[in-house]
């Protein structure tokens, strides 16, 4: 995906290793079966190994591998697609890097080092269902009251959303947006899960009706969150392409692995012309989405000028191509691809599900087509 350093080449053979001897796909298949889809003793073990501090400052109690946090974290990403591991890689992340960047004192005493510790879990509620599902809208609402405020409207999907123990939920507040720190068992708030395709990641719909929380939840300054949300959400998309590109890659390689070891009318099934030509255009979109998706990491990471416009182009590309690279893997394994029984479908589901999370491939163009004029305008 990109040049590592030794110290993070370490931490990504770390992470590999214990995904491979923790969380095979034979496990993965059993937590499937289970309500929250993870295991939380083995997500402990994994914050150990760093993956829930990666985007926390220093002073925070934070510590990266490389001083970007994010290419860090879009590393550990990569291998949870490689092995389409569940656990709230993303969700908590997100949290943790808000609390990291603009929590109170005591937030990050708090609630923050629960995550790192990995004996909490968080998610970020930011995604509306329709007819406010477009990139970047609120319209879930935050109205003082006294001391505090009330929180009024829905979120969906949330990953974790049933599951979370914190809960950060963007709001529209008095003509800007503000961000809260709010316990998932606050009352008013409910939880309705979802049915999804990903095997492993539960999402849900998350009503507040009348949810009243305290003025020191709030994560930032008051209607001033509106950067700080873009970021989170550019953010998600960085880390959310890193595990796509990682999924793609395992589906691309046992593919062509595959297609050696499997003889068609006594030669093997990679040998015929139309095939290879196939597995090159497979080659090109896989080479293109890790070159991509760690440009989109290293932008978000730098908080780089012309970070949305990388990220947008990203997804746009990764949206697009991702998913027909598995699907081309399915067909290339004959009838057995599309059987329950062979792991395809699994890095399939992961890909298929990320591509409308944090803005679909349509709605990034959008982006990217508005950044682009105005620039034009502006020259």
């Amino acid at each position: 995906m990109f040049e590592r350093t030794d110290d993070q080449q370490l931490f990504e053979e770390t992470t590999r290793r214990f995904l491979e001897a923790e969380l095979p796909l034979t496990a993965v298949r059993d937590l499937a079966r289970t309500g929250p889809g993870f295991d939380r003793g083995l997500w402990a073990k994994g914050a150990e190994l760093g993956w829930t501090s990666l985007l926390v400052p220093e002073e925070a109690g934070g510590a990266s591998v490389s001083g970007n946090g994010v290419v860090d974290l879009a590393l550990v990403a990569y291998q949870f697609g490689r092995h389409a591991a569940p656990g709230p890689l993303l969700a908590t992340n997100l949290v943790a890097a808000a609390l990291g960047r603009f929590g109170t004192p005591d937030q990050q005493a708090g609630p923050l080092a629960q995550l790192m510790a990995g004996e909490a879990i968080a998610t970020w509620a930011f995604a509306e269902p329709p007819p406010h599902d477009e990139l970047g809208e609120v319209h879930l609402a935050a109205t003082p009251d006294g001391d505090g405020f009330v929180l009024e409207g829905t979120k969906s999907p949330v990953e974790a959303g049933a599951d979370a123990d914190h809960v950060l939920v963007a709001a529209s507040h008095d003509g800007g947006v503000s961000q809260f720190l709010v316990p998932r068992a606050a009352a008013g708030l409910t939880a309705t899960p979802l049915r999804g395709i990903d095997l492993t990641r539960r999402f849900a719909r998350l009503d507040f009706r009348g949810v009243r929380v305290p003025a020191t939840s709030m994560v930032g300054e008051p209607k001033q969150a509106a950067g700080g949300v873009a970021w989170l959400a550019d953010l998600a998309v960085a880390v959310q392409l890193a595990e796509m590109a990682g999924a793609m890659r395992w589906a691309f390689d046992t593919t062509v692995e595959w297609a050696f070891n499997r003889y068609s009318f006594g030669r093997p099934l990679a040998s015929y012309q139309e095939i290879k030509h196939r597995f090159a255009d497979m080659a090109m979109w896989l080479e293109a989405t890790d070159a991509i998706a760690g440009e989109a990491a290293r932008a978000v990471g730098d908080d780089a000028p012309n970070r949305a416009e990388v990220v947008s182009a990203a997804k746009c590309y990764a949206g697009r191509y991702g998913p027909e690279l598995v699907q081309d893997c399915v067909q290339l394994h004959g009838g057995i691809g599309i059987t329950f029984d062979h792991d395809l479908h699994l890095f399939l589901r992961r890909v298929a599900t990320d591509v409308p999370l944090f803005g679909t491939p349509g709605q990034h163009a959008a982006r990217l087509t508005a950044i682009l004029e105005a620039r034009e305008a502006s020259e």
